[in-house]
């Protein structure tokens, strides 16, 4: 489904029901997805649908980065991980939505992927505001220093859940994370981990050294 605008898009994922909670609404409204995919996809930017952005890597289906975030549920303040920022539309929609007091951390493992998500993330200024750090490695070791993390998102399927992810998750907080057919969601309360699975997505593979 291709729409003319991105208040179109954002539109057709309020009224399919996907896109539900105000401030992530907000965040999709402000940064506008045509600044995260190739200049010859720019046509398709409101397409919901993936689209390629090189190394075998896609900028997600708008459909189902609303449906992540919904179950990540971030907040104003919180310190997020970003891990496979990719186009660096997630990181920049989390950086709308943790505010000038939050902070997020983006890892990514490909060296012209994260150049050409880097640039995407300079044209809302969040990197000079440090509203976002940026990492090139293997986001399945998560970033120590900086942990733990109120939330964590990872964008590429992984073959298992990386333990060092479930270490550097603080209390009370919450990682969503693919694998190969569908998405978990992880909540972790004193150290006990509750898990919810929504199956029927696919996504690319998550890139590890």
């Amino acid at each position: 489904m291709l729409f003319r605008s991105n208040k179109e898009l954002v539109d057709y994922l309020i009224n399919t029901g996907v896109l539900r909670t105000e401030k992530i609404i907000q965040a999709f409204l402000n940064i506008d997805r045509k600044n995260f995919v190739r200049e010859e996809n720019l046509f398709e930017a409101y397409g919901d649908y993936p689209l390629y952005i090189g190394e075998g890597q896609t900028i997600s289906q708008p459909w189902t980065v609303a449906f992540m975030l919904e179950l990540l549920n971030p907040q104003e303040g919180q310190k997020i991980l970003d891990v496979g920022f990719g186009s660096g539309w997630t990181t920049s929609l989390l950086a709308y939505i943790v505010g000038e007091n939050g902070k997020v951390y983006g890892i990514e493992i490909l060296p012209s992927i994260f150049e050409f998500g880097k640039n995407n993330i300079s044209k809302y200024n969040f990197l000079e505001k440090g509203r976002v750090e940026l990492k090139l490695g293997d986001g399945s070791k998560g970033w120590k220093e900086h942990s733990p993390f109120d939330r964590i998102l990872v964008s590429a399927a992984a073959k298992e859940i990386p333990p060092k992810l479930i270490e550097q998750l603080g209390n009370n907080g919450i990682l969503v994370i693919p694998d190969r057919n569908g998405i978990w969601q992880i909540v972790k309360k004193d150290s006990e981990l509750e898990k919810n699975y929504f199956p029927g997505f696919a996504f690319v593979p998550l890139v590890e050294e």
